[in-house]
Parts: C-alpha cells; sequence; structure tokens
C-alpha cells in the first residue's frame, strides 16, 4: 500500500493475505488481496500528510476534529486506531469542493490537439 510505504514515520500498519476465488466455468482462478488490518499509531505520526496526498484511492481524510487520546495507562493504547474505529470518523470528513466550471480541465482529461490548431484531433 502506498500510504504505508510513503509515510516518514511507518505509523501506518497494514496486513494482507491473497486468496484464490473458485474459478467459474473454464475461466481460470482470481486471486484477490483481503485486508486483514489496518491500523495507525498517532502516537508517531507527524502529520504531515503524505499519506493523504499519495492515497490514490482518497481513502485517507483529514477529519476536522479529533479525538485526543484520554490519560493514565490507557493513553498510550488511544494512540493506535485500527480499522473499525478508524470507520467512524467517516462521518466527520468534509464532502469534496465542487468542480469549478470555468477551471481547465486536468492534463490527462485534456483531448489532445494538434499543434497550431484550435479543434481536437481524432
Amino acid at each position: 500500500m502506498i500510504c504505508a510505504r510513503e509515510c516518514p514515520d511507518w505509523c501506518i500498519h497494514i496486513a494482507s493475505h491473497t486468496e484464490t476465488a473458485p474459478s467459474v466455468g473454464s475461466a481460470r482462478p482470481r486471486r484477490h488481496t483481503v485486508l486483514d488490518r489496518f491500523a495507525i499509531d498517532y502516537g508517531q505520526c507527524l502529520y504531515c500528510g503524505i499519506c493523504v496526498e499519495v492515497c490514490p484511492f482518497d481513502a485517507l481524510h483529514w477529519a476536522q476534529e479529533y479525538d485526543y487520546p484520554g490519560t493514565g495507562a490507557r493513553a498510550v493504547d488511544d494512540l493506535v486506531h485500527e480499522r473499525d474505529r478508524l470507520g467512524a470518523w467517516v462521518v466527520d470528513v468534509p464532502p469534496p469542493p465542487p468542480l469549478d466550471p470555468g477551471a481547465e480541465p486536468a492534463p490527462e482529461a485534456a483531448v489532445r490537439r494538434p499543434p497550431g490548431t484550435g479543434t481536437p484531433s481524432r
């Protein structure tokens, strides 16, 4: 996973395994990855945002509010958030800003035009 690989503190912990789905008819068996663990250790996190920027699936977001850990012996345990606890934060993630209708299209979405012409090439 790109987010865990790019994290400078290695505070994102991911564990997964591969399973083979039974084949249907003459199709060859397909393999898929099953996520076993996804956790973020906020005790190590620098809050740099690199994980959010590099995620190609937009699966990581900054929330407006943060549930700070408690005090005492459980305080350290509260710094590690597993997948189920992270999923509860989805309601705090703001919706993406609306698209600007006057903005230029992204380079990968723009139609290729031959040099010196104003019409799209076909």
